[in-house]
């Protein structure tokens, strides 16, 4: 079984965390725009948000970024996974069940109530995790609007 390994994203290697997202959203049909490359490279040290890189070996397998927010339905703090990302040769190896364990402590230790997602309706595989993992639609349709600025 693989090992893995969570180091947060630091300032220092924001260019490899970069070059992830781009894949990511690239693969998931929407390319990442001056906004998304911005807020990437924005993460480490942001107060709203945690990021890692996952490592097998020693070698950056993918990235995983974890948002903060607050909800009153929730109670409280709640969160999104809002980048989850393995490069294609790891995986189908359960990785993406270890990186979720993961994530869910964190988010446990940081007081978050709920945690939140979004899956492309395509990708059938990471839909079939997460529901395996609890996670089930709300029943309610998931607006955005994005604000200049």
């Amino acid at each position: 079984m693989d090992d893995l390994d969570f180091d947060p994203a630091t300032p220092d290697n924001t260019e490899r965390l970069l070059e992830l997202a781009r894949a990511f959203h690239c693969e998931d049909g929407h390319l990442l725009d001056g906004r998304g490359e911005t807020a990437i490279a924005q993460l480490p040290g942001e107060l709203l948000a945690r990021s890692w890189f996952i490592r097998t070996q020693g070698t950056v397998i993918g990235y995983v970024v974890l948002t903060l927010g607050y909800s009153i339905e929730y109670g409280g703090r709640d969160a999104f996974i809002d980048d989850l990302y393995l490069v294609p040769e790891v995986r189908g190896r359960g990785l993406g069940a270890r990186v979720m364990d993961f994530v869910e402590e964190q988010a446990l230790m940081l007081g978050v109530k709920a945690l939140h997602l979004e899956v492309e309706i395509a990708n059938d595989r990471a839909y079939g995790l997460y529901r395996r993992r609890g996670f089930a639609e709300s029943g309610r349709r998931l607006l955005s609007k994005r604000l200049s600025g």
